[in-house]
């Protein structure tokens, strides 16, 4: 398929990524002027840029095949570009478009992003970078530019396209940049010399295991050896850290809910409070510790929790849900037996 207007020569066969999770969840039929204007209105006035509209026509919203984008400056996913998941659409009924459950608006009202324009992608690391139209140099009525904001880095603005339309021609495929060995030198240093969290650390001395640490660091090196690069998923080891990480919480604290072990409390700023993302896989920029993953995908952890909920590891006490004692004495034993320990 070779589009007009904007996208005049670029062929956009296979640009889209037309599987069954990119149809569920990022794309919308093509758009109405009605839809178009009412979006625009709740997204705050901001005039979206024709080439957008026009792409959205094509092809509304998706995971896209051609994700990275070249940079001449660094970022917390790269060196020299940034990679995106999909597109949002243009609706509000698909979980990642713009008006929907998890598009703009959430991630400027729940995140903190800064109010410069319209989210229009996400990013592998599961809300911790957006690329946002930015509209503070033209005004709502103009042509934003395309930029990328690292939440990581205290929401740090990087320009990388003057306009959408450029921004969508520069996608390139991921084998551009094949820096696998690079990634896992690096991780391996995340998890062989990273500081752990304060929450990791209090749970750990709560807990009583002086040999802790280099448990979880053997676990999570096992896991980037695996892999090439430090995440966790739906896998046994990934499984096996959020067994452990759930044992070191309940030291610290009992979970009333999935919710109240997995994220930070609205207008957390501190590592007051223990939870999952604090302990391992984000980290306040005025506070930083190094042993992370920088972003978790919620659907795996509660897809973990559920499961031990129905097995009987995680089980109901003192108001909300604990570790189950004899699942705790069986987890600890596993977990030497993974680093090579007696």
């Amino acid at each position: 398929m070779r589009a007009t207007g904007h996208f005049d020569g670029v062929d956009l066969a296979g640009f889209g990524d037309d599987g069954e999770y990119s149809r569920e969840n990022y794309v919308e039929a093509a758009p109405t002027d009605e839809l178009i204007a009412s979006i625009e209105e709740e997204l705050g006035g901001y005039r979206l840029p024709d080439s957008y509209v026009e792409l959205a026509r094509i092809h509304n919203g998706g995971l896209v095949e051609r994700p990275c984008f070249p940079t001449d400056r660094s970022t917390s996913w790269a060196e020299d570009h940034i990679q995106i998941s999909g597109l949002y659409a243009i609706g509000r009924t698909a979980t990642w478009s713009l008006c929907g459950e998890l598009g703009s608006t959430f991630l400027r009202d729940e995140w903190g992003y800064p109010d410069i324009g319209v989210g229009i992608a996400d990013t592998p690391s599961a809300g911790h970078e957006q690329i946002m139209l930015d509209y503070r140099a033209c005004g709502p009525l103009g042509e934003p530019r395309v930029v990328h904001v690292d939440q990581e880095a205290d929401f740090r603005i990087t320009v990388v396209a003057p306009d959408f339309a450029s921004f969508v021609c520069g996608l390139v495929g991921e084998d551009e940049f094949d820096d696998a060995e690079e990634t896992l030198r690096a991780d391996l240093a995340t998890v062989r010399n990273g500081t752990f969290s304060p929450i990791l650390h209090r749970a750990l001395g709560a807990a009583g295991l002086p040999d802790g640490e280099g448990l979880i660091r053997a676990l999570a090196e096992r896991i980037v050896v695996a892999k090439g690069f430090f995440a966790l998923h739906a896998d046994g080891d990934s499984w096996l850290m959020y067994d452990v990480l759930f044992l070191l919480y309940s030291h610290l604290a009992t979970a009333t809910s999935f919710e109240d072990f997995a994220n930070r409390a609205e207008g957390q700023d501190d590592y007051a409070r223990p939870c999952f993302a604090l302990m391992i896989t984000t980290s306040f920029v005025a506070d930083p510790y190094g042993f992370r993953t920088g972003g978790f995908a919620d659907g795996f952890l509660r897809d973990w929790w559920d499961a031990k909920l129905d097995r009987g590891n995680i089980v109901a006490a003192d108001g909300g849900h604990r570790v189950d004692p004899e699942y705790a004495t069986q987890l600890l034993r596993v977990l030497r037996a993974t680093a090579g320990k007696p």
